[in-house]
């Protein structure tokens, strides 16, 4: 939320932040103008971002707990174009839902669009394609989304009591977080296995 970054951090996380926005704003004007049968998946993986991540529950002071729903777009795209779509989400998330804040944005987006699914993406690679689709994108979110949660927490404790309250953070994000990533993988879970059935062709664009 806005207010709760002091202004140095501010502008070290959007510096951290704007390569890979910039990145992924270049990937998502490739995929379309040489795949556009490609943009309703690039949509979808939008959608699943927006609706997902507007679900939210207050946590620790200055901050919220929410699914992500990055899962399927870094499975699908990689990091850069997630982080491209969850600026989208966020932007418009914080001046027409009042939810996060512009002044936060660079943190918000660097724990829930780059971060968070940069360690689902790794989840993604490492599990053997030999395991259903279900599963390996329902790991996918959920790591991404736990993995949101601790980056968040460094942030807050960084700015707010140093090193030494990043363990009070995560307890305190845990309470609503893990039970929001189990509903994820859920979620997630039972998408992956209508993809299978129904568009089992669908991860051949993968990054």
């Amino acid at each position: 939320m806005e207010g709760y970054l002091d202004p140095l951090w501010c502008v070290v996380w959007f510096v951290v932040a704007i390569p890979f926005i910039v990145l992924g704003a270049k990937k998502v004007i490739d995929i379309i103008r040489e795949h556009p049968d490609q943009k309703m998946t690039v949509a979808l993986s939008g959608a699943f971002i927006f609706l997902l991540s507007s679900l939210k529950l207050p946590s620790v002071t200055g901050s919220s707990s929410h699914p992500t729903g990055t899962g399927f777009a870094v499975a699908l795209y990689g990091v850069a174009v997630t982080s491209f779509l969850a600026t989208i989400v966020l932007i418009f998330q914080a001046l027409l839902l009042a939810h996060g804040g512009i002044t936060t944005l660079g943190a918000n987006v660097v724990s829930m669009g780059i971060i968070g699914p940069f360690i689902g993406l790794l989840v993604w690679k490492v599990l053997p394609a030999s395991l259903p689709l279900s599963v390996r994108l329902g790991l996918t979110a959920l790591v991404a989304d736990l993995m949101t949660y601790v980056v968040t927490s460094f942030q807050m404790a960084i700015n707010h009591g140093g090193m030494d309250a990043i363990g009070a953070f995560l307890s305190n994000y845990a309470a609503t977080q893990v039970p929001l990533a189990i509903c994820e993988f859920i979620l997630f879970f039972m998408f992956g296995t209508y993809l299978q059935k129904n568009r089992p062709d669908i991860f051949a664009q993968e990054a």
